[in-house]
């Protein structure tokens, strides 16, 4: 009996410690289970996965498995407060299926509230044929205001060996440069609209904006002593960078919300660019029309002439192009261009010499061009008494006001772009030149349009960019779709909206350190060539340069995508004959007949160039190599490089001096000092 009474004591301590057993892992399953509930897993592209969790406020991101950013959040400053996505928010996630210029994919969406807080969001948009995510921030109430909006405040993991950051410049001006920052220890690097991080193996980490009306966007990435940090925000300004002596304007509404911003690892930097310059002519799509005629290529008088410009001269360079130059055509024109001081060819209001050029440039088969920059007072230190062309408006009134008096640069003032008198301004000259026949413009210094101000004349209108957009949608109206439209100094992205095509970089003449300068633009900016119809190197100038920097600067522009000459044709000299030699072969013409720019082969360090670039033009394919150096350089480029199969290859003829060339397993290239080649191959497939 006693043992009995054991046996069911035991079974009963048994039973319950079952009971409790099961106890537990029901408690641990059910902690599993609302822990799941709290992370939200966001696919995108082949192999990309965006983790946020909604008990914290932060997401990470992974590519194929490899971790790339980490304890990511979103902050903003609100009316007088700074908000974090990681502060004390209810957060719940959904999501919708959407279709856009992006393709089908997905918006998701992290609603935060708290009590008496205006509705926060973090909204992701994933694509699966894209292997990048978009982000922004959003916020909506009553009387909202705002300069600071950050949807990536972020660790990125390192990318080892040769890692670097380039430093991206907003605009053009001031012989800015693109700058390979090695990322050492201490390193912080901030770039304008878009931040790129990448390494030996030419793997890279790129964010940046696709939308630039409202906005400027700032990209700051650092290696500090215990983390590598990414910050992607809207409200940048900086006096060297931006050019902005005042903080960014100030965003008002019941609904605020960031640029959309593009974040992705690539195995290839480069092709990372390109998919970001893609993405921008998607999310803004151009203002002005598409320009569907040939590339465009022609002669400008700023090369040479420039404040020499006279009405003979320029008669005499037409016919230079007419006589001697009869091959050096696109889609069986070029554009003769007078740039600034082609007023001193029209006498007040009378422009009829200037109707007399236009009208001789097209009786040879040319088209006319002219100049203009219609955003600045060039006679400011005059006064501002003067009466603006067109108006009642002193120039007084038209300055843009900054909270130090005005902004001057480049020996400019910038003019206020949403001023009715500035917009008459622009009627005047625009409808003469109009009348005149002029079928291309250069217009220039755009960047005084989207400089950030005290106030505008518009009350509507509170960020520099918005001033932009309301003066370049003005400019581009009253042109009326008849005239191609060339960005000179400029924003390097937003101007993509209103140009068919732009100088990617600052003034460029005849020598070899000016090709340099120009290709270390191309060298990580040629991806430009995405967001605008055409990008250009500027005015090539062979003067009495040695030939071999004439070979140097011709090739510059060719592989920028399109060619305007600007020597003195009306004068005697020896760049006359190689203007004949050089513009109208038919082998270097058919380079620029897809207007696209050439990629480059290998990264630069500082502000130097890339030595290298190409294009594949379907079974030919084009390979420049420069030395920017006075001594010789050997160069060995494998074929794996640039990702053809030396087997594919029937033919290889080096252009500009058109000559065959011998290869083996590799090109082993010799190029005299300050001197460029120019190599196509014929390929089987």
């Amino acid at each position: 009996m006693i043992l009995i009474r054991r046996f069911f004591l035991v079974a009963i301590f048994c039973y319950l410690g079952f009971l409790s057993s099961f106890a537990k892992q029901k408690d641990i399953r059910l902690a599993l289970q609302k822990a799941n509930v709290d992370i939200v897993k966001m696919a995108y592209g082949k192999a990309g996965l965006i983790t946020y969790n909604l008990k914290t406020g932060t997401y990470s991101v992974t590519d194929n498995g490899h971790s790339y950013i980490s304890s990511a959040f979103a902050n903003l400053k609100l009316n007088d407060d700074t908000l974090s996505s990681t502060g004390s928010f209810s957060r719940k996630y959904s999501k919708t299926v959407i279709s856009n210029g992006f393709g089908k994919g997905t918006r998701h969406v992290i609603t935060l509230t708290a009590s008496g807080m205006p509705l926060l969001q973090q909204i992701f948009y994933t694509y699966p044929g894209r292997n990048y995510f978009f982000v922004q921030l959003k916020v909506t109430g009553k009387q909202l205001t705002s300069n600071y909006m950050s949807p990536l405040v972020a660790r990125f993991t390192s990318l080892g060996k040769g890692e670097r950051s380039i430093f991206m410049p907003f605009d053009n001006d001031t012989f800015i440069s693109y700058n390979a920052k090695d990322l050492n220890k201490g390193v912080t690097n901030t770039s304008a609209e878009v931040g790129l991080v990448y390494n030996s193996e030419k793997n890279g980490i790129i964010a940046g904006s696709v939308e630039h009306e409202l906005w400027k966007t700032g990209v700051s990435v650092a290696n500090l002593t215990n983390a590598h940090n990414l910050k992607v925000w809207a409200g940048y300004a900086d006096k060297d960078v931006t050019r902005d002596t005042v903080p960014h304007g100030i965003v008002k509404g019941t609904v605020l919300q960031s640029p959309l911003m593009m974040v992705g690892y690539f195995a290839d930097w480069r092709k990372g660019l390109e998919e970001y310059g893609k993405c921008n002519r998607i999310a803004e799509p151009p203002y002005v029309f598409n320009w569907t005629k040939a590339t465009p290529i022609g002669w400008n008088s700023w090369g040479v002439l420039q404040d020499k410009l006279t009405y003979d001269k320029a008669v005499e360079v037409t016919n230079f192009f007419a006589d001697s130059l009869k091959a050096f055509r696109s889609g069986s024109t070029a554009y003769i261009d007078l740039d600034a001081y082609w007023d001193f060819l029209k006498q007040g209001d009378d422009f009829s010499k200037l109707k007399e050029f236009a009208d001789y440039c097209k009786s040879k088969g040319l088209q006319p061009g002219a100049y203009w920059a219609p955003f600045t007072d060039w006679g400011h230190k005059s006064g501002g008494s003067r009466k603006a062309e067109g108006s009642d408006y002193t120039y007084a009134e038209l300055w843009t006001k900054t909270g130090r008096g005005y902004h001057d640069i480049d020996g400019a003032r910038a003019l206020d772009p949403t001023h009715p008198g500035t917009k008459k301004r622009i009627d005047y000259f625009i409808d003469h030149l109009k009348a005149c026949g002029f079928k291309m413009i250069k217009i220039d210094f755009l960047g005084h349009a989207a400089i950030e101000a005290k106030q505008f004349h518009d009350p509507a209108v509170t960020t520099g960019m918005q001033a932009f957009r309301v003066g370049m949608e003005y400019l581009v109206n009253r042109m009326d779709n008849q005239m191609l439209i060339y960005a000179a100094i400029s924003p390097n992205i937003a101007t993509g909206r209103y140009v068919h095509s732009r100088r990617v970089a600052c003034d460029a003449f005849k020598t070899i350190e000016h090709t340099k300068y120009t290709l270390n633009s191309l060298s990580y900016g040629w991806w430009q060539t995405y967001v605008y119809n055409f990008i250009d190197a500027d005015h090539v100038v062979f003067a009495n340069e040695p030939i071999g920097a004439n070979r140097a600067r011709l090739l510059s522009a060719l592989i920028t995508g399109t060619f305007i000459t600007g020597d003195d044709f009306s004068a005697n000299g020896v760049w006359k004959e190689r203007a004949k030699q050089f513009y109208q072969s038919k082998a270097l013409l058919k380079v620029l007949k897809s207007g696209k720019a050439f990629q480059p082969v290998d990264a630069a360090t500082g502000i130097g160039a890339s030595t290298a670039f190409w294009r594949r033009d379907g079974n030919e394919f084009y390979l420049a190599v420069f030395n920017y150096d006075k001594e010789a350089q050997h160069h060995d480029i494998t074929f794996a490089e640039l990702g053809i199969d030396p087997r594919d290859i029937r033919q290889c003829t080096e252009i500009l001096q058109d000559k065959s060339f011998a290869y083996s397993n590799k090109l082993s290239i010799d190029i005299a000092g300050a001197d460029a080649a120019l190599y196509k191959f014929n390929l089987n497939k």
